[in-house]
């Protein structure tokens, strides 16, 4: 088996992008990752780890193993198979970019997949899903209703539970993009700010852990949502862990309604600085669409609300507002993914934002 699953991604500079914000701008492009996402990085350091390892736990969109030494699970499928990878039964898990990452590692390992996802997961990437070999379950209509379905399967299996995004050994994988552009900079860059997006909070996490790991806990981190999948930006103004209502945002892959305690502890911590911010639909599209016209890259709408930070003008009003210094070293954009992204669904978004 290979060291790793995901690859070093291209650190790149954008002359587009520093022009506009005034100081450089570098782009961890972890849209060329072989699943078309950086979670391919925490669910396949996730199951590396735990195939070796003899008490059972299930995770939604990593792994898991159960009972001796002799079984595994993984719940990307949750998958049962022998400690020789001899497949003797498959399970479940819930998918989008998690479900792709699931669905790489387990065709690496010679394991078979069920992937557990919401209706409002684009039709491509179901056909890519399928493509991969895994197995496609379709559940509720957003992120959270899939994960009942992998919790009750759960509780009928007798098996525990982890999150595809709520786990150190995910967050430890994640962690690795920074260390990654920190080799990449050198030893005498540093930068300013790192923008990301935040669903779940599992990016999150791992940002931060990969900034203690390379000595940057200095350098904030600008943490990026849209409207209605905004789980951490309301949790932040209330000072507590809110859960969504609903997920309202077309950018369905920041589509988790609470995000995780650790990310919510990192945001009310003095240990880092954790700015959070919100931008709408239409601001993520456009920044998509900017996207695709200068760096000639299409990434989706989770990625967009990333990419608005600098299109939008966030990052301008930050340091106006003296919470980014007006003289600002080169700014990190972890460019998360575009698995769920295509032409024509870039068309259909569109058409819906523009009749809104």
């Amino acid at each position: 088996m290979a060291e790793h699953f995901h690859i070093n991604t291209p650190l790149l500079e954008s002359a587009a992008m520093s022009k506009r914000v005034g100081t450089t701008v570098y782009l961890k492009m972890e849209n060329s990752q072989p699943s078309g996402s950086f979670k391919i990085r925490g669910i396949g350091y996730l199951c590396q780890q735990l195939k070796s390892r003899s008490k059972g736990f299930v995770c939604s969109s990593g792994c898991l193993f159960f009972g001796t030494l002799s079984y595994y699970h993984l719940n990307i499928g949750t998958v049962l198979y022998s400690s020789w990878l001899s497949c003797v039964h498959d399970v479940f898990i819930p998918g989008g970019n998690a479900g792709m990452a699931a669905a790489y590692v387990t065709r690496k390992m010679g394991v078979p997949a069920t992937i557990i996802i919401p209706s409002s997961t684009p039709h491509s990437v179901v056909q890519r899903l399928k493509d991969q070999g895994a197995h496609v379950k379709i559940v509720g209509k957003v992120w959270d209703d899939a994960n009942a379905e992998a919790l009750r399967l759960v509780k009928t299996e007798g098996l525990s539970y982890v999150s595809p995004f709520d786990h150190p050994l995910i967050w430890k994988g994640h962690s690795s993009l920074i260390a990654e552009a920190a080799a990449s900079l050198g030893p005498n860059v540093k930068p300013g700010a790192v923008l990301i997006s935040v669903g779940g909070g599992g990016l999150l996490c791992g940002v931060v852990q990969g900034l203690k790991d390379v000595g940057w806990m200095d350098v904030p981190i600008v943490a990026m949502e849209t409207v209605g999948a905004d789980c951490l930006n309301a949790s932040v103004k209330t000072g507590r862990i809110v859960t969504l209502d609903d997920i309202t945002s077309e950018a369905k892959c920041l589509g988790a309604k609470t995000v995780c305690t650790k990310a919510f502890e990192y945001s009310q911590s003095n240990e880092i600085t954790i700015i959070s911010e919100v931008v709408t639909d239409k601001q993520a599209l456009h920044a998509v669409e900017t996207f695709l016209d200068e760096e000639r890259v299409l990434v989706e709408m989770a990625c967009g609300a990333t990419l608005a930070a600098v299109y939008s003008g966030v990052v301008h009003r930050l340091q106006a507002e003296g919470r980014l210094p007006a003289l600002l070293d080169p700014l990190l954009v972890i460019v998360c993914g575009g698995s769920n992204i295509d032409t024509e669904q870039l068309s259909i978004l569109k058409h819906k934002l523009q009749t809104k």
